[in-house]
């Protein structure tokens, strides 16, 4: 039967398993058959394939650009920490002691039995940590670059792979070693350090929106999430297709705190030593499996337009005969045309793909990596100036009369800007309708909230709450109960609207609003 006009009902989809049926197994296999990543040979670390890769480049280039508009300098710290560098930050480190990775020898030598074994002489005078953070050795750099107000504020920025001994992994979500950027920053005083903390906020939040699709709530984390040692802590929070929260993005206000540890401090203009106030912010390949999980649907993944290594594919059907030299021809002057067009402020992204195969075989594999547009061109098209293009969030739609729509290559050409960055546009319409018809309010007691999520719903979402802000031993009672539920506070959106009523947890009144959820 032809694919191309088959009906949504009678579909086989190219995935074996369903969201609706196995969230998380759907998940793994988007990211194997769509050819993100796949098992290293050891435990939680992954290698990222070029698929993968290349959606971390355009995440890379996108982000690294709004970092430097904002002022921020990149530069490389090393991998490796001394333990002593920890020492000084109590706080900090009781948050990563249990995920730290140690090197305590620096040779290996035979141990006799055909194997190696850490020689006993090269034990290390001092064990270093594998970089889990790198709040402690930039801020020993920062104490010597700093000597005035005039090197204020001090800004910089790396792109890293950070280790975590995670006992439990999952690919891209939450791995032992990863990839991301994180951003450190000095200030003279609280408010310019806040300042930061919330830009940066707002530079993650927009990218979410606007780059990847995915409509996320910006705000802050209560007292229990926050980073460890950080005087405030904020995230911006995605709803992931099963109703789970994913934290994609996070930006604190470390305060003094840091930089008494480290001996960060600068002379005034008044001529006092001041200690300087911090910040750290930073996302990761996390996010990736945020945009998976956001898009994906049955047939693999949907890679939103502005980060696709490829934006188009164009799939010559080759019959292996005389025919094939006239159809790549053809195949490579629309590729060279759209080469010249812009589309979502960057010039439009195009890859011919001539691998010999069977054009079904090819197009189902870019249909399970998600490339926003595939052309399908046979040695009719070519004879006739024609193209039959897929949009991939559209596959398989119920409003869609076939799934190739065939047209002149001349109008597909003058339309091709617009119609990826409909695509862009359409995917994230789509997210934020799940998301804000899974967001549940009204809920005004604990029990409603335990009936609401015991309740058998596979997928129940979101509940916004009334909060009094609780503090201390007040907020762990409330941290025990939401556990017992399996639930977790997420933030505090910096755009909810003015609180009215009770706290169901306090019976106190209510100050702001915050979210409720089960999370990855």
């Amino acid at each position: 039967m032809n694919q191309k006009t088959q009906k949504p009902a009678q579909i086989r989809h190219a995935l074996t398993v369903k969201r609706e049926d196995d969230f998380a197994a759907w998940y793994q296999q988007v990211v194997s058959e769509g050819e993100m990543a796949e098992e290293s040979g050891v435990r939680g670390c992954m290698v990222i394939k070029p698929w993968g890769y290349g959606i971390w480049e355009r995440i890379q280039k996108i982000m690294d650009a709004a970092i430097k508009e904002a002022g921020v300098d990149n530069c490389y710290f090393p991998l490796f920490i001394p333990l002593s560098y920890f020492a000084k930050e109590a706080d900090h480190v009781e948050g990563f002691a249990k995920e730290m990775a140690v090197v305590t020898h620096h040779r290996l030598i035979a141990d006799g039995k055909g194997g190696l074994m850490p020689d006993p002489e090269a034990r290390l005078e001092e064990p270093l940590i594998v970089r889990p953070t790198s709040e402690t050795v930039i801020g020993a750099a920062m104490a010597r670059w700093v000597q005035s107000w005039r090197d204020l504020p001090l800004m910089v920025n790396q792109w890293a792979n950070v280790v975590r001994w995670e006992m439990r992994t999952r690919m891209f979500l939450r791995t032992s070693e990863f990839l991301w950027q994180e951003g450190h920053t000095a200030h003279a005083d609280r408010d310019d350090a806040m300042k930061e903390t919330l830009r940066a906020l707002e530079m993650y939040r927009s990218f979410a929106e606007n780059v990847l699709a995915m409509p996320v709530v910006a705000g802050e984390k209560p007292e229990n999430e926050r980073f460890p040692g950080a005087v405030a802590t904020y995230s911006i929070e995605a709803m992931m297709q099963d109703g789970k929260a994913l934290q994609a993005g996070t930006s604190h206000y470390l305060g003094t705190g840091f930089a008494e540890a480290a001996g960060i401090r600068y002379q005034s203009k008044e001529g006092a030593q001041e200690l300087a106030h911090t910040t750290s912010w930073g996302v990761s390949t996390r996010m990736i499996g945020g945009v998976i999980m956001t898009h994906g649907d049955d047939d693999g993944l949907r890679v939103p337009p502005a980060i696709a290594p490829h934006q188009i594919i164009i799939l010559p059907m080759l019959r292996e005969d005389d025919g094939d030299e006239a159809l790549l021809a053809y195949c490579e002057e629309i590729r060279r045309e759209l080469l010249k067009l812009s589309a979502l402020g960057e010039p439009i992204r195009v890859l011919l793909d001539k691998r010999p195969g069977k054009a079904t075989q090819k197009r189902w594999a870019w249909v399970k990596k998600g490339a926003p547009i595939i052309l399908e061109i046979g040695g009719r098209d070519a004879a006739g100036g024609m193209v039959s293009a897929l949009r991939r969030d559209r596959i398989w739609r119920e409003d869609a009369k076939t799934n190739f729509v065939g047209q002149s290559r001349e109008e597909f050409v003058a339309g091709v800007a617009a119609l990826l960055e409909d695509i862009q546009a359409s995917l994230h319409r789509e997210a934020t309708e799940k998301r804000d018809a899974n967001i549940t309010r009204g809920l005004t007691t604990l029990d409603q909230v335990a009936e609401f999520f015991a309740e058998d719903k596979r997928y129940p979402g979101w509940v916004e709450l009334n909060w009094s802000r609780p503090t201390g031993d007040a907020l762990e009672k409330v941290v025990e109960q939401l556990k017992a539920l399996k639930l977790t506070i997420r933030n505090t959106a910096l755009d909810a609207a003015p609180a009215e009523g009770l706290c169901p947890f306090t019976g106190e009144a209510a100050v702001e609003r915050i979210y409720v959820a089960r999370a990855y």
